[in-house]
């Protein structure tokens, strides 16, 4: 990797603290991790430690210390060229609030090697309002992308289900 594995961030919230936000997966805490992402995150359900791990090493790694402590991870998965997708983002709970979030976001916004990228992409259900802070935007002509989804009960790929629009019916 071309960028420095870690940066060091001073960030002025409550209290002045100094934040590392490193790309090494080796620095990771992967039990806090597992933990976080299937106690506490809606999107990570069915994950488990090997599945976390095949996600690890197929991602460029963004994570967040305090005094040598983890409090953040966000994966960013990408070919490195054109397309990003920002993924299982999370900050521990006594850590919210402070700019931990937006700088582990801004790490990656800012990664040497992602500069070249048309497009980055993430999926919130709950945090569309952080992410607008920091840039991203609602899917301009969001009817031309589409998703294939693995079906949990038949585990093969269909269809997406979605609702139908409804139509109003002449009287």
């Amino acid at each position: 990797m071309s960028a420095p594995d870690t940066a060091r961030i001073h960030h002025q919230g409550a209290a002045r603290m100094q934040l590392d936000i490193s790309h090494d997966p080796a620095r990771l805490d992967r039990a806090m991790i597992l933990q976080f992402l299937t106690t506490q995150a809606h999107w990570a359900s069915g994950m488990d430690a090997a599945l976390l791990e095949r996600a690890i090493q197929h991602s460029l790694i963004i994570a967040a210390y305090h005094q040598q402590r983890q409090i953040g991870f966000a994966r960013v998965i990408t070919d490195y060229a054109s397309f990003a997708y920002l993924s299982d983002v999370f900050v521990l709970p006594d850590w919210r609030g402070q700019g931990v979030g937006q700088a582990m976001i801004r790490a990656a916004q800012d990664h040497p090697q992602l500069q070249q990228l048309r497009r980055f992409l993430l999926v919130s259900r709950d945090a569309g309002g952080f992410y607008r802070q920091l840039g991203f935007t609602a899917l301009q002509h969001g009817e031309r992308y589409m998703e294939w989804q693995r079906g949990a009960a038949e585990g093969r790929w269909q269809p997406a289900r979605r609702a139908q629009p409804k139509t109003s019916q002449a009287a």
